[in-house]
């Protein structure tokens, strides 16, 4: 999918459609989630601080990402590539592995670009979004032809010119080969495919090591064979969160670690799922990262047997100096319980210590969920009065909204006091829908919609 998130927030407010807009965590060490292809020519991208990203592209409309939207679009993305292939592989929400072959949908060239623009097609007709195909022989060619397809497009990459294609492109094209393993690459002379092709496996062995340095190889030579495979089940459910200022006072931390185990167990229990080992993860004040697991004696979904665990685990970790992440997770999944055994944990304890862990905090979910009364910037709203529509900003004790829907004109804007009694969160509308039976004004009021 092309800018995912962005394309969609764009797709569901009209008036946002053609301009800069950034998704992400907006908290001081917040970072990009993606940002749409207009944001993109002032050099904002994903990963990037959010501090940066205001910095290059200030007008931009920057909103907190509405993970639970994403993932209904998601859902009927990948509805149409299951009806392609039984070998369904996906990286991620917007993107995945399809094998046509196992699905018997293409067998040459001329077959596959059918499908591939079909498949667009059914895309933008069901989602209303932009997806961008690309058709290869191996798994490695085709990601990379799906890049170079970018935005909107369908490259189909024939067997046996895959070499003298990926020859003249930078090494970061290939899988795996990030900033530092670039300029490592760049040291030695090696900038290009073809370079590390010429370079030979020994010498990559030498300057990256045996692993890398042998896949390395492969791949400069198109060389490929891993299978597309099918989603795999989840090895365990858990939730963080990253907070804007670290926080010192334990009894707040143990509050915020009861909060966690809670909405795990909530995503526990919607997955029919149930676990054995309690995992607590702590981030501290100089980026070191504690990770602490107490393995129960049987598998369970009881959010007291999750919480009493997880404050045991709170107990053997030191949070003096501060605390800027915490998290709660379930592993050793099984699809029953065991009641009898809720409260009975094994006493097995294991701890984990990882120093100097500075990488850069991807939005997630857990980070972004909506607190009571408070307005996320983009987030859906919906007033007793003026119908459905999307919050601006908020501050002050005010907050902006600006009514509209996916059907509409660019809607009019309204301020409210936080605490408006007719003012509520509201589920997403729909991209693609029919327009309700009532006229939409200027205004994006849907008296059907009220």
């Amino acid at each position: 999918m092309d800018a995912f998130y962005a394309s969609a927030e764009q797709a569901s407010k009209p008036s946002l459609r053609g301009k800069a807009v950034v998704v992400g965590g907006l908290g001081p060490r917040g970072v990009v989630a993606t940002a749409s292809y207009e944001a993109r020519v002032f050099g904002v991208r994903s990963a990037m601080p959010m501090a940066q990203a205001r910095r290059l592209a200030p007008n931009a409309a920057y909103l907190v990402p509405r993970f639970g939207f994403y993932r209904a679009i998601s859902e009927q993305v990948m509805g149409l590539l299951h009806e392609l292939s039984p070998l369904v592989e996906p990286l991620s929400l917007d993107e995945a592995f399809v094998d046509l072959e196992a699905g018997e949908a293409a067998w040459d060239e001329a077959s596959a670009r059918l499908v591939g623009e079909k498949l667009r097609a059914d895309i933008r007709a069901g989602t209303g979004l932009t997806g961008s195909v690309g058709l290869a022989a191996s798994k490695m060619v085709a990601k990379i032809a799906s890049e170079e397809a970018k935005p909107d497009g369908l490259v189909l990459i024939e067997p046996g010119t895959e070499r003298a294609l990926l020859g003249p492109m930078s090494v970061r094209t290939l899988p795996g080969v990030g900033p530092a393993t670039g300029d490592h690459l760049r040291r030695a002379g090696i900038t290009t495919v073809d370079d590390i092709a010429e370079a030979g496996e020994d010498e990559l062995v030498r300057l990256l090591g045996k692993a890398h340095g042998h896949a390395l190889y492969a791949m400069a030579l198109a060389h490929d064979d891993r299978p597309v495979v099918a989603e795999r089940e989840a090895k365990s459910v858990s939730v963080e969160d990253t907070y804007d200022v670290d926080i010192h006072d334990r009894i707040r931390v143990g509050l915020e670690v009861q909060r966690l185990a809670d909405r795990c167990v909530r995503r526990l229990r919607a997955a029919g799922l149930s676990g054995r080992t309690i995992v607590l993860k702590v981030r501290r004040y100089d980026f070191s990262t504690l990770t602490r697991s107490e393995t129960l004696r049987g598998p369970t979904d009881d959010p007291a047997v999750v919480r009493e665990a997880a404050a045991r685990l709170l107990d053997a970790v030191d949070t003096t100096g501060g605390v800027r992440l915490l998290g709660v997770g379930v592993s050793g999944l099984a699809d029953y319980t065991q009641e009898d055994l809720f409260a009975q944990a094994t006493g097995e304890t294991t701890g984990m210590e990882h120093a100097g862990d500075e990488g850069a905090e991807e939005p997630a979910e857990e980070q972004l969920t909506v607190v009571e009364r408070r307005w996320p910037a983009g987030h859906d709203v919906r007033h007793a009065e003026f119908g459905h529509g999307w919050v601006q900003g908020s501050g002050l004790g005010r907050v902006t909204v600006r009514f509209e829907t996916p059907w509409s004109e660019p809607g009019r804007v309204r301020t409210f006091r936080v605490d408006d009694p007719e003012l509520e969160g509201a589920e997403p509308l729909p991209l693609v829908a029919e327009r309700p039976e009532a006229s939409v004004d200027g205004g994006g009021v849907s008296k059907g919609n009220k």
